[in-house]
């Protein structure tokens, strides 16, 4: 069934993807009995900060694809969460898949300009601002410690190449992929026939980078950068990530003094994913996400300039084009400046 949804106004996107179906190995033994997304960085899960961080900036719509321990995922948001409706796909083949699979599942469920996001990312709120605009990607600046994908530019900020490599003299400058993606409905009608093709043909245990990558070249996808340079963010991927992420992002007490409708101590499962700091003295109020009926004014991921400048490096991944057969993403790491 193709549902159409028309809530995006003013050409804003609306709608979000969020690919949440992997098991999140890396993350050994936080994730033994829980989503990767449901990993806590300090007080507040990637999970929860993503969802707030998409109402702060309007959207209405989440599309979340599972598989890992999806239960846990569907408990947290419910169908309804900090004002947005939420959808869910089951990808029955999550352990044996990659992203590209997972994409592929939402193509009769989005029929509308939409984000596409993946569920490990933290980020200030503020880099979403440009990615609302249809047909953009998230990029950072290649500096010489970083490797890993990255996109050169043409003098109208738009992707002419991407590349899966490691950090040295180029030709060109290049960006760092921060896999964010902002796609209108034709770019997403046409990357769908190219999906079709890619899992008609078995493969789906690959990057649906191969399949943007193809589509740039040729001419059939255009996307224009937004810089992820100034703010921070970053991408957890393993305990040493975490720790990482930790610092670029310290811990914060949420301004939840206009949740009046939020019932004390609700319950819910994995308490501790659900527990916020009330603005109410020492008294603690625990409750599901999905009981967020609004939210405050502030941002919750604010940070202090000191820690508003973060320098990315990517695991070592040998030089070569993206191509069907060869796609090694790597992972972000991260050196904060304290």
């Amino acid at each position: 069934m193709n549902l159409n949804h028309s809530n995006h106004s003013n050409g804003l996107v609306t709608t979000a993807l969020l690919l949440a179906a992997g098991k999140g190995s890396r993350l050994y033994p936080l994730t033994q009995n829980t989503p990767k997304c449901l990993t806590m960085v300090h007080e507040v899960s990637i999970l929860e900060r993503l969802v707030i961080n998409l109402s702060q900036q309007g959207f209405k719509r989440l599309v979340v694809v599972t598989g890992y321990r999806e239960k846990s995922i569907r408990e947290f948001l419910g169908t309804q969460a900090c004002g947005m409706k939420i959808d869910y796909i089951f990808s029955p083949l999550y352990a044996t898949t990659n992203n590209i699979y997972s994409l592929w599942m939402a193509r009769e469920i989005i029929n509308e300009p939409f984000m596409l996001i993946e569920s490990d990312l933290v980020f200030d709120v503020s880099l979403l601002d440009d990615m609302r605009n249809p047909d953009r990607i998230a990029v950072a600046r290649m500096q010489p410690w970083m490797n890993g994908s990255t996109v050169t530019i043409d003098q109208a900020q738009h992707v002419k190449k991407f590349q899966n490599g490691i950090a040295g003299t180029f030709d060109d400058i290049r960006y760092k992929t921060v896999n964010i993606y902002s796609f209108s409905l034709s770019s997403w009608h046409s990357i769908i026939e190219r999906l079709d093709q890619y899992i008609s043909a078995g493969i789906v245990n690959d990057y649906y980078e191969i399949v943007f990558a193809e589509m740039v070249t040729e001419g059939s996808l255009s996307l224009k950068i937004v810089s992820f340079d100034n703010k921070p963010w970053y991408e957890i991927d393993t305990i040493e990530d975490l720790a990482k992420a930790k610092k670029l992002f310290p811990g914060d007490e949420y301004d939840t003094t206009n949740l009046s409708n939020v019932p004390r101590h609700a319950s819910g499962i994995l308490k501790p994913i659900f527990k916020h700091t009330m603005s109410m003295g020492r008294e603690k109020i625990t409750h599901p996400l999905s009981r967020l009926k609004s939210l405050p004014k502030s941002n919750s991921l604010s940070v202090s300039a000191s820690v508003s400048s973060k320098q990315i490096h990517e695991g070592n991944i040998p030089e070569n084009e993206v191509s069907i057969k060869n796609k090694s993403r790597g992972k972000i790491h991260g050196t904060v400046q304290l």
